[in-house]
């Protein structure tokens, strides 16, 4: 693999700051969000599960869970046809299968609502939602919340947008 001297000063940067058991914002412009699981497999999820973040924040995924591989994959009709529940002026991610220890990091700036989740684990209810921005400001797009395409469990687990603002 071939890795940048600036990308491994990053994923360094990140792991140190996962050691240290930083899971919330990292000064303004980085957020760590841990996919973690059980030791036997039995439970899977993203720590923390909601985050509210300014436009142009980085998100850094890093998968922390030993025993399985996962995705983080925004609601996309792009990816495998879901629905969309992220603002239509973004675009999609995907980051494609994570083995342990592996990151991905996306730059959001369009505000409003994603939600997100694993693709091998979706029933499992890994799922997540990032808040970028307000609800107050001009451009905030909150169609995700009306958006539907989740089993009825899996839209439990969301969290709503006052924990989310009520946890930063």
């Amino acid at each position: 693999m071939n890795c940048s001297r600036r990308r491994l000063l990053e994923l360094s940067g990140s792991l140190l700051l996962l050691s240290s058991g930083v899971t919330e914002a990292v000064g303004e412009s980085q957020v760590v969000i841990k996919m973690q699981g059980t030791p036997r497999g039995e439970r899977v999820w993203f720590d923390p599960k909601g985050v509210a973040v300014a436009p142009g924040t980085t998100i850094t995924f890093i998968n922390q869970d030993p025993g399985n591989s996962h995705t983080v994959t925004a609601y996309h009709p792009e990816y495998f046809d879901r629905v969309r529940r992220m603002p239509k002026a973004a675009k999609p991610f995907d980051s494609g299968y994570l083995l342990p220890n592996q990151t991905f990091s996306l730059t959001l700036t369009v505000p409003g609502v994603y939600d997100y989740y694993c693709v091998p684990h979706e029933m499992a209810a890994m799922v997540g939602r990032i808040v970028v921005g307000t609800p107050e400001m001009v451009d905030w797009d909150s169609s995700a919340l009306r958006a539907g395409g989740v089993s009825g469990h899996v839209m439990t687990q969301f969290p709503s947008i006052r924990d989310i603002f009520n946890a930063s």
